[in-house]
């Protein structure tokens, strides 16, 4: 792979960071395409001299675009959005970003695509989030036939959003909200697992074409995953169920919230949407990551290796029973 340059746009993100450093370590050249270069001088040391490079680049932006795939012999595309803000909208991100990634691929003759989608991806799905999602798959496929795609779950790792939050929330909370009762089904994957799948999939020919759905070895309901949380940070918290009419209205307060920049939501309206259905691979998947000869690492095996910052006590304190 050394003669061979992967564009990565998102390459700064939380998963993006992970496939940076995947690429490196098999030997392509990467160039990272983001909005801020200067705040992404982090991920020069993932590779050898010379081997990443950073590009101005903003999907909403065409021309910028263009420029940034330049003579690339693949294209990797992992920007997506978990709440709106700003200028940062589904619809111009998720589903126009992609379009455009997408079409100026095809255009500069790039065959090889790999685009990060998300479980529920679904063009008629009255979740803002999962509806654009799906817009954006159907622009890909549109214009580029042989790209690839991905659907992970929940993605979990060191800098997560999923258990860094709720543990995070566990700190000072005397309760965590179990939304609809805690019933829904969640799948969580480990981060360099779906790094790996990445990668995997831009030299597999019989990746070509296709979609696969992503996802660990054991699903979990929402409950389950507070109760992990709360074993190994050594937290003891009620976990209080929130019928789903409540949290949207907790939804609309986060958008609210939302307005001053320097705060995240907590959750959103659209978030609540996505909450009412379950978050696993389907039985009629296309693809699953076994596919790619690769065993996902199960949660209890990762996660204590950064929950142990949210204890009392750090690393010496002992568990919840």
């Amino acid at each position: 792979m050394a003669s061979k340059l992967a564009v990565v746009f998102g390459g700064s993100g939380f998963l993006g960071r992970n496939v940076v450093r995947e690429l490196a370590k098999r030997g392509w050249r990467v160039r990272v395409a983001i909005r801020r270069p200067h705040l992404a001088q982090f991920l020069r040391p993932m590779g050898a001299v010379g081997q990443i490079q950073l590009k101005q680049a903003n999907i909403r932006y065409r021309a910028s675009v263009a420029e940034a795939i330049e003579g690339a012999d693949a294209v990797i595309n992992l920007v997506g959005l978990m709440h709106q803000t700003g200028a940062q909208r589904f619809d111009t991100v998720q589903a126009g970003g992609s379009a455009t990634i997408a079409k100026l691929a095809h255009e500069a003759g790039i065959e090889t695509l790999v685009h990060v989608s998300a479980i529920g991806a679904d063009e008629k799905s009255d979740s803002l989030y999962a509806r654009t999602k799906g817009e954006g798959e159907r622009a890909v496929r549109e214009a580029v036939p042989t790209a690839t795609i991905l659907r992970p779950s929940v993605i979990f790792g060191l800098e997560d959003n999923f258990f860094n939050k709720f543990a995070g929330m566990a700190n000072f909370s005397p309760a965590l909200p179990l939304i609809g009762g805690g019933k829904t089904k969640f799948q969580p994957i480990y981060v360099d697992d779906v790094a790996d799948a990445v990668c995997e999939a831009l030299i597999r020919p019989e990746a070509v074409g296709r979609t696969y759905e992503l996802g660990g070895p054991r699903v979990y309901t929402f409950r389950e995953l507070m109760e992990l949380i709360l074993s190994e940070t050594g937290r003891k918290r009620i976990l209080a169920p929130v019928p789903f009419l409540i949290a949207t209205m907790m939804g609309l307060v986060g958008e609210v919230i939302n307005w001053v920049p320097i705060f995240n939501p907590p959750i959103t309206r659209d978030q609540v949407k996505l909450l009412k259905h379950d978050n696993v691979v389907s039985e009629a998947a296309e693809g699953v990551i076994g596919d790619f000869g690769i065993h996902p690492r199960t949660v209890e095996s990762i996660i204590p290796s950064y929950m142990v910052r949210y204890r009392k006590y750090g690393q010496f304190a002992e568990r919840a029973a």
